[in-house]
Order: structure tokens, then C-alpha cells, then sequence
């Protein structure tokens, strides 16, 4: 082989008169394999260590290029599924001053192979699935695919996608969620309440557009349509209506092209809308828990409880599509509250695994040592976690754990900017808002969504075991009594509450 690469070069002037191309070209070809074709640039504990502790959206690259995954482009995929359909949503490409939520789309069950042919312009689709829907005015979407669910009879691929390399062990294609779009497929913007996000690109670009906590008041928050764990905006993030929604001129939105091969961090509680801009567009998720989930929980399962009572005691014919189609139905007083007295549980069970056990105080001065101890640290982390939501205090450079002394950002880990900071310190592409791809050369520095099911109602710290299978150590005791539904009551019309409803409501009756 060398004998035949050196006469190949000997044959091409243009490597002959680039001496030093045709170096680097051969140490990639014969050297790069036998010298740490599996070294990253971040190991496990790493990159485990960022994804735990930073808050900005930051995309990792070279992390991946070994993983069966990224060969699940539609085709391959397609092939993978033997005929099996898969549920798309369809939206129109016209750009509405309204989001398109998924109460609003169209839905059709088709396989990979008609979408392909659909999304090429094929003839054959007149007669199929996507037969109403001509490609140059419609979009499909296939989201919300657990790899765990459509590949059921299939776990060996679970294997294909590892999340291992990002410090999660055991963590594959199981606990992981599949996007396939064509162009102009969209995710409206929202922000997801537990966890945080990794996001790896397989086949086309997606443009993310990504707001911080901050940036709540300014994206006008929504929970219809409800979503268990999705907080929608009002605006169309694509296309505003600044007349009706003012004060989303002072968000900062945070713009990137994701190209494959890529995975996006998505820290907690960050807004993004995602858009599909190539012909076809596959990626794969996994939500990653956070132990701020279990306070997160808390007001999810209120939430829930408010908007079923109150939605249910509507009249069926009013026909108001509140209920997200991921969402299968609107469940009962008695298992919402079944729910919220679970998520309390698990909350406490957190809060008593993550305090040290101490010597008892001999003294009340010791006691209230420790107790303003514990303030101080609830205290700090209010100031680095939900309070960021009411207070819309939200700094770039904040982080969870003060153990990450230095953000390694350079061409391995793109940090992605606002949009008015596109400098050349951060490559041509990181930042960008056009369709530029993020470059290497970079010089610079429902289920629930955690696959947390409504039905088992609550998971464990491992978000494995169902909570009625918890040890006796979650369950209410005689130092936590049960909630009731006139514990739940007492808290809703407390003055305070009522206060702030009244406030709301009054805002939305001047618009």
C-alpha cells in the first residue's frame, strides 16, 4: 500500500507542490488509527462534569465518531423498522404569528420508507399516507420516538447509542428519544422542567434557537396546551408578534446550527425552539436527571392537578384542545394527588440522602448554627437554580458546581453565544443565524421527559423503580402525613397565591 499511495502522489502535482498537505494527509490515512483511535477529548468523568455543571448551551464535538449511531440516517433506519409504522405531525411551512402546537397539527401514521418518498416528491404518495398533504406546503415529524418503545423487539441497537462517553454509565439508546423531520419541522419554544439535555445530530442540520431562565418573563410562559414537564411560549420565536407580545424584544436568544456529529448541551430550564433545515433531519436525545428534578416534580404534579380539575369541569363540546397529544388523558383527583403525594416523597427522600448525618447540638446555639447553615445553602441554591425563574437574575458564566474551575471551550466544546455576539474569537458558524455550520476550526477559548411515567407516578433517584416499590423511607410517616386534597386547597387560596392569580389575571385582561 505505501509504495502504491507514494506513486499516487508522485502522479498528482497538486499534492507535489502542497508537500506539507500531503504529510498531514498521509499521517491521518496510516497513523491516526494506531495511535488513539478511541481517545476523545474529554474523558467520561469530564465531560459528565460539564454537562453537570454548566449553564450555557455549549456543543461538543469529536465525541462520537466511533458510535453505531451515527450510521441511522432514514434509510438505514427504515430498514431497521421491517415496515413498522411510526406516527408523523404534520404542520404547514407559512409562517403564522402563532406557534404551531401540536393540538393544532394534522396526523398521519405512516413508515420511514413513505416518508422518504413523500419527502422526495414521489408520485406514489398521491394514494398514501401523506396523500392530503403536498410536500411544498407541509412539514412531518416524527417526535417523541423512545428508542426503548418503537424498538422493542430490537434491544441490541439500544447498545448503538452511549451516552457512557459523556460520564452516564449504562445509559444508552434505552433511556434515549429519536427525531426524524423534514424541512421546516419544528418544536415550539418551551422549556422542559426537569433535567437537562443532550442532543446528537445523525443526519441533516437543526437550528436551535435557545433563551435562558432570565428570559422567562420575556417569552410569556404558557401551560396550555399542558404537557407534563412542558412550559410553552406565547410567541412564535420564527416569527413574533411584537404588538401583542412587547417585552420579547428584550430576550437574548442564543442561535446555533447543529451539525452531525455534534451534541448539544442544553442546561435546565433553558427555552429552545428547534427547527429541521435540511430535507431530512434525524436526531437522538436523552434527558438527563438532576436532583433539582424532585422539587421540579413537586410543582409539575400541582400543576397537573390544577389543570385537570379545572379543564375537566368544562363542557366536552367547548372544543378547546388543551391536553398535548403526547399527554393520553386527562387523569383522575385520586391519581393526581396519588402523584403529587409521591413526587413530596421523593423530594424529602432526596433532601434526607443529600444532608450529612450530624452529632445532635448540645446546645441551642449549636442548633441554630446548624440551622442557619442549612438556610445559607438553600439560599445558594435558590440563587443557581429555580429562583433564576422569579428573579430572572441569570449570568453566562454561572455555574452549579464550583469544582469546574475553567470551561475547556475551544474546538472540542463550541460555546454558543446571543446572537449579537457573533465575534470571530467564536468561529464563523458557532453562533450564527444563517445556515453556516458550526466549524471544527473553531479558535475560540407522556413518558415524562426523564422517562418518568404519569402511570408509574413517581420514579426513584435512578428513575428506574416505580414508587410503589419505594423502601419505607419515601412512604408518608408520622413525621409526614399524607397530603389531602384540603391541604392542596389551603395552599392554592392562601393570600399570597390568591394575590399573585388576581395580578395575572389582570395583566391578561389588559392585552
Amino acid at each position: 500500500m505505501i509504495p502504491m499511495l507514494w506513486e499516487i502522489i508522485g502522479n498528482t502535482s497538486c499534492i507535489i507542490n502542497h508537500l506539507s498537505t500531503a504529510v498531514v494527509v498521509i499521517g491521518c490515512i496510516f497513523f491516526f488509527p494506531y495511535i488513539g483511535e478511541d481517545v476523545k477529548p474529554f474523558t467520561p468523568e469530564k465531560a459528565r462534569e460539564i454537562v453537570m455543571s454548566l449553564q450555557q448551551p455549549a456543543v461538543f464535538c469529536n465525541m462520537v465518531g466511533d458510535w453505531p449511531a451515527l450510521h441511522w440516517d432514514v434509510k438505514h433506519l427504515s430498514a431497521m423498522l421491517d415496515g413498522k409504522t411510526i406516527q408523523f405531525r404534520i404542520g404547514l411551512k407559512t409562517m403564522d404569528l402563532v406557534p404551531q402546537f401540536e393540538t393544532s397539527c394534522s396526523y398521519v401514521k405512516a413508515t420511514l420508507e413513505q416518508f422518504l418518498a413523500w419527502s422526495s416528491g414521489q408520485p406514489s404518495c398521491l394514494s398514501g399516507p401523506f396523500s392530503c398533504f403536498k410536500h411544498s406546503k407541509y412539514w412531518a415529524y416524527a417526535d417523541y420516538k423512545y428508542i426503548a418503545r418503537i424498538f422493542e423487539d430490537k434491544e441490541e441497537v439500544f447498545q448503538d447509542v452511549r451516552w457512557s462517553d459523556f460520564g452516564f454509565p449504562g445509559r444508552s439508546g434505552q433511556e434515549s428519544t429519536l427525531w426524524i423531520g423534514s424541512e421546516g419541522a419544528n418544536t415550539p419554544c418551551h422549556l422542559d422542567s426537569y433535567g437537562c439535555n443532550l442532543v446528537l445530530q445523525i443526519q441533516g442540520r437543526k437550528r436551535w434557537h435557545l433563551f435562558p431562565p432570565g428570559d422567562t418573563s420575556f417569552l410569556y410562559p404558557t401551560r396550555i396546551p399542558y404537557e407534563e414537564s412542558s412550559v410553552f411560549s406565547k410567541v412564535n420565536v420564527a416569527n413574533p408578534d411584537l404588538k401583542r407580545f412587547p417585552e420579547y424584544r428584550n430576550a437574548t436568544a442564543h442561535v446555533v446550527t447543529l451539525s452531525p456529529g455534534q451534541v448539544l448541551l442544553v442546561p435546565r430550564h433553558w427555552w429552545h425552539y428547534v427547527e429541521s433545515i435540511d430535507p431530512i433531519t434525524v436526531s437522538i436525545n436523552s434527558w438527563i436527571e438532576l436532583d433539582a428534578d424532585h422539587e421540579a416534580r413537586v410543582e409539575e404534579a400541582v400543576t397537573r392537578t390544577l389543570v385537570c380539575a379545572l379543564k375537566s369541569a368544562e363542557s366536552s363540546s367547548d372544543g378547546d384542545p388543551w391536553l398535548n397529544p403526547t399527554e393520553v388523558e386527562a387523569t383522575s383527583h385520586e391519581i393526581n394527588l396519588q402523584y403529587l403525594n409521591q413526587a413530596v416523597s421523593a423530594y424529602f427522600k432526596c433532601q434526607k440522602a443529600n444532608v450529612p448525618e450530624q452529632a445532635h447540638p448540645s446546645s441551642s446555639g449549636a442548633q441554630q448554627e446548624t440551622r442557619a447553615s442549612r438556610k445559607r445553602k438553600r439560599q445558594v441554591s435558590c440563587e443557581t437554580e429555580d429562583c433564576q425563574l422569579l428573579n430572572h437574575e441569570f449570568s453566562s458564566s454561572t455555574f452549579k458546581a464550583e469544582k469546574l474551575q475553567k470551561v475547556p471551550f475551544g474546538p472540542h466544546l463550541i460555546q454558543v453565544l446571543p446572537q449579537s455576539q457573533e465575534t470571530s474569537s467564536v468561529g464563523a458558524g458557532a453562533v450564527a443565524s444563517d445556515d453556516r455550520d458550526l466549524l471544527h476550526e473553531n479558535e475560540g477559548g407522556h413518558f415524562g421527559k426523564l422517562h418518568c411515567t404519569r402511570k408509574q407516578l413517581l420514579m426513584s433517584n435512578d428513575c428506574r423503580t416505580p414508587a410503589n416499590q419505594m423502601d419505607s423511607d419515601s412512604s408518608p410517616n408520622a413525621s409526614q402525613a399524607a397530603l389531602s386534597t384540603n391541604d392542596l386547597l389551603d395552599c392554592l387560596v392562601n393570600p399570597h397565591v390568591i394575590r399573585l392569580v388576581a395580578q395575572l389575571l389582570l395583566e391578561r385582561a389588559r392585552v
